[in-house]
Parts: structure tokens; C-alpha cells; sequence
């Protein structure tokens, strides 16, 4: 379904960091009816745009800290909305976080509350993890699956490394089904950081999770 021009000119507004703005059409839309989904996803288009500003060289890093700000606060907005349709299960435990070196959250938090709609039991770890954290936080919850959130390049090298820690460090009976990365990710990038699986999209990461766990 093509946006309209308000839902085009959110994600501009997010791109732009343009606060106030931003978080008055975010009320208007939820006002509206708009689906959170929907809103998030839009306010994420904006935030792609802001990771390409900053390889760019447009952005700064306190652009970075802006971006992140304004979703902070989208998500206060947005996310209460998600979390309600929250149940508890067995589907699998994930840990998560976005891979040291980069900031941003949105993506790994869209994720986050639509892996536990479906049953998964999720540990984040927040943002620019280091590759030690993410070794500590296995031996602690030995999850199922590893995610790690990427969105700017330069934490590709991170995400590689993280990687190559892991599975040099992380004995057999402790070793997740899979290593899954997703944000501004691909095939190539999928095979150059040593991942099992990619994907850019939350509801394909579900669907890819419930298909590592055999449909639990």
C-alpha cells in the first residue's frame, strides 16, 4: 500500500530531527487510529535515512544521539500499545542486542516486543554491546538464538567479531541453534560476518526465529 503524504512526511520529519514535529504527528496518527506498527515502521524509515546521513558525513554522532532521543520517545508513545498484546510462552529465549559501535535501538526494539507477542522469552542487552557482553550474557541465559542489531557499517566489523568470539568461546552444549543479524544487513554482509541467517524486517524475524525453534 503506497503512504500517504503524512505518513511520507513522517518519515521525512524523523530523518530531518525535527522533535516536536516528529512526536505531534505520532499523536496525531495514534489519535487517528493508525496502526503502532505502522508508525514505528515509518519513524524507522527516517532512521535509515539518518544512519545514511551520517556515512555521509552530514551527521554527526550527536545526530545520532538526536535520532535515537526522538524514538526514545516515539516509543514511549507507541510501544505501550505493542507490549499490551504481550503473552507469555515456551516459544525460545533470545539474546539481543545492537552490536558495539552503533547506537541505535528502534529496530532491535520493534523486534523485541513482536518475538514476545509470540511466546519468546527475549534478553536484551541494549546497544553498542561489546563482544565480552554478549559472551557473558550466554554462559548466564543460554538462549536459543543470538541476535545482533546493526545499522550504520562501520559496526559490521563488530558484528564479525562478536561472531568469531562466540563461537571460538561458547562450548558445544552452550552454542545456540543460530546467530541471526538484521537492520541495514544482507546476503554478503550475512556471509562476511559469519551469521547464520539476515533480516531487515521484525515480523520476517519472527517468522525465521519460529522456524530455528521448529515452530514451538
Amino acid at each position: 500500500m503506497p503512504m500517504t503524504d503524512n505518513q511520507t512526511e513522517l518519515s521525512t520529519l524523523m530523518a530531518e530531527l525535527h522533535e516536536e514535529a516528529v512526536l505531534d504527528l505520532v499523536r496525531q496518527f495514534l489519535a487517528d487510529g493508525v496502526e503502532p506498527l505502522v508508525i514505528i515502521d515509518l519513524c524507522h524509515k527516517g532512521m535509515i535515512q539518518v544512519g545514511e546521513y551520517y556515512e555521509q558525513g552530514r551527521y554527526y554522532i550527536a545526530g545520532l544521539i538526536m535520532a535515537g532521543e526522538i524514538m526514545r520517545q516515539v516509543g514511549q508513545l507507541v510501544f505501550p500499545l505493542l507490549e499490551s498484546k504481550i503473552t507469555k510462552g515456551d516459544a525460545g529465549s533470545i539474546v539481543l542486542g545492537t552490536a558495539e559501535g552503533d547506537i541505535h535501538f528502534i529496530g532491535k526494539d520493534i523486534f523485541k516486543v513482536l518475538v514476545r507477542v509470540y511466546g519468546f522469552t527475549v534478553h536484551d542487552l541494549g546497544v553498542d554491546v561489546p563482544p565480552s557482553k554478549f559472551l557473558a550474557a550466554i554462559h548466564e541465559f543460554k538462549p536459543d538464538i543470538v541476535g545482533l542489531s546493526c545499522l550504520i557499517t562501520a559496526a559490521f566489523k563488530t558484528m564479525q567479531e562478536t561472531i568469531a568470539l562466540l563461537k571460538e568461546n561458547i562450548p558445544q552444549e552452550l552454542a545456540p541453534r543460530a546467530y541471526i543479524i538484521g537492520g541495514r544487513v544482507d546476503e554478503l554482509v550475512r556471509k562476511d560476518v559469519g551469521a547464520d541467517y539476515w533480516t531487515n524486517d521484525a515480523m520476517k524475524g519472527v517468522r525465521l526465529c519460529q522456524k530455528i525453534m521448529g515452530g514451538r
